[in-house]
């Protein structure tokens, strides 16, 4: 490697390390527990015309990946020559930002010397907009809250107080929305403080020659990788459970030369219900998955991007337009992994896994109506938690693990903590991984009540309770999820908003992923393991895999 290539070299690794702490800094100083404990985040740096150099490890594809995009937009509706020290741009439109209204996209370009030579941008979650709260009941996205268009939340250093006191107003939780905008700041101004000294210290006045090099790299990287791959078109289709009905997500795969393309052309019309998912978070974690398989050592910035391609019919349920209800848009938009997989694994059987829980069980909760006027507590909160993954080719999935969203599970005593509701018991299912040869992750049982005397709302959007997470080349299929009111209560549908009594008990099951190859081919080593951990049963060791003690 030439001296300059080192150089930049030395560059690119240090500008991974100040996102990083970009990411940190929005963690740290968040309010909002889906944030600060959950990171439910996305961070990243920028060149001048909009393309991400770089992005904290720490995050969400849905916002990692949305964000990669969104900035390209806002660069082209505000001009570079109007910008000015200390302005930063926020937007919540779903069809910029992420996808639904409570994640806040912010936008800061980073001055040198006079001059912008980048952005930062970060987004993260917050938890109500007023509305009809995060759920899936909306008829369209007006229902769904404050709608924020593209605008300046700093000005010349000046924060727009006006704007800050709007969104306070449509808020159930305004003093945790003010922090969490205020982390948001926090989080570009340190990314553009560090960059900035980064150039200092390397003597460099733009990042034209870092960023050719790192989107050049990595793009040629990628398509290398993509030219070692089969060639073809696959198809598949997912059935999922959908909210009115049931819901088929189409796909066809093509790996050409040097891109690889995905089509959503079959995939059922938009809901009534606010689980339609814009096409920027469909391709995001569309996109993620793949490149999880494809060149996966290679950073994710707009070079290893650039050779994925996603579209899909304007109104399929994955191409929802304006003003289409979209507020629990990661229902089936963390579903999309499953369904490319179903393709690619017909291209790569012995890289693909099987089939896992994927839609995270993302349960909004807050005070019931009348808490306001018997003077009850009032309080909006997200809880976050998630199923097992599909076994992989040659190893088990991993149990109660958040893929695709890698959003860290809600955590008891900060939830116990921060509103009026106990979580007395929280565990890993038992058999709930499915039998393979390399078995699939568990799900895990929950109960959860109210702490005080007084009713809770919750708004149901998840997945795998009709359909379960199915096992490739003779693995079967995971355990559905399962939401009821009591051990003995009916079985609620996975859709649909529900009120949990004072005194009563939520107990809900997270699905489990589903097997890789034929159970009875599982080493006996492993399922004494998993009969000594408490994974499996002693029927399911001797019915499904052929165990003989």
């Amino acid at each position: 490697m030439r001296t300059t290539d080192t150089r930049i070299q030395v560059m690119w690794n240090r500008l991974l390390a100040v996102v990083e702490e970009q990411g940190q800094a929005l963690i740290r100083a968040a309010f909002s527990p889906i944030v600060r404990e959950c990171g439910d985040i996305s961070a990243g740096i920028f060149d001048v015309r909009g393309r991400m150099l770089a992005q904290a490890v720490t995050g969400t594809p849905g916002h990692i990946n949305t964000m990669a995009e969104a900035v390209k937009t806002l660069c082209a509706r505000f001009a570079l020559g109007d910008m000015k020290p200390g302005d930063i741009y926020l937007t919540n439109d779903p069809w910029i930002a992420s996808g639904h209204l409570n994640d806040f996209l912010l936008m800061m370009p980073v001055f040198f010397k006079d001059h912008v030579i980048g952005f930062t941008s970060c987004t993260s979650h917050l938890v109500d907009l007023g509305g009809l709260g995060m759920g899936p009941e909306g008829a369209d996205v007006f229902d769904e809250g404050l709608l924020i268009p593209p605008c300046k939340l700093m000005d010349s250093g000046a924060l727009n107080t006006l704007l800050v006191d709007i969104i306070k107003a449509n808020s159930r939780e305004p003093i945790a929305n003010e922090g969490d905008i205020y982390a948001l700041l926090a989080c570009c101004e340190t990314g553009a403080r560090r960059l900035a000294d980064m150039m200092a210290e390397f003597n460099i006045d733009h990042l034209d020659d870092l960023s050719h090099y790192i989107i050049d790299t990595s793009y040629r990287g990628t398509v290398q990788a993509i030219a070692e791959l089969p060639k073809g078109t696959w198809h598949n289709v997912l059935k999922v459970d959908g909210y009115e009905r049931e819901i088929d997500l189409h796909a066809a795969l093509t790996i050409a030369e040097d891109h690889v393309a995905i089509d959503f052309e079959g995939t059922s019309g938009l809901s009534n219900k606010g689980i339609n998912v814009p096409l920027n978070y469909a391709t995001a974690y569309t996109v993620f998955a793949l490149r999880c398989i494809i060149g996966p050592d290679i950073p994710n910035n707009a070079g290893s991007l650039a050779p994925f391609r996603v579209t899909g019919p304007k109104n399929c349920i994955l191409n929802a337009q304006r003003p289409a209800p979209v507020a629990m848009r990661h229902t089936l938009g963390q579903m999309t992994p499953d369904l490319v997989y179903g393709c690619l694994s017909q291209a790569l059987p012995d890289l693909v896994p099987a089939e896992g829980a994927s839609c995270m069980y993302d349960l909004p909760l807050r005070h019931a109506p009348e808490a306001v006027a018997n003077g009850q507590t009032q309080f909006a909160l997200e809880l976050v938690f998630s199923g097992g993954t599909g076994a992989r080719p040659a190893l088990d999935g991993l149990s109660a693990v958040a893929f695709p969203s890698g959003v860290w599970g809600s955590q008891v005593e900060t939830t116990e903590a921060v509103a009026p509701v106990l979580i007395t018991r929280r565990e890993l299912k038992p058999d709930s991984g499915g039998p393979g040869r390399m078995r699939g992750g568990l799900g895990q049982h929950i109960e959860v009540c109210s702490s005080v005397d007084q009713d809770f709302i919750m708004f149901l959007s998840v997945e795998r309770v009709l359909n379960p997470a199915h096992g490739r080349f003779g693995g079967k299929s995971g355990a559905v999820g399962r939401i009821r009111i009591g051990h003995d209560g009916l079985d609620l549908p996975g859709k649909g908003e529900v009120r949990v009594k004072a005194g009563e008990k939520l107990v809900f099951e997270t699905p489990g992923g589903g097997g890789f190859g034929e159970p009875r081919e599982r080493a006996r080593e492993d399922v004494l393991r998993d009969l000594k951990e408490g994974l499996i049963s002693q029927k399911a060791a001797r019915d499904l895999y052929g165990f003989k003690p």
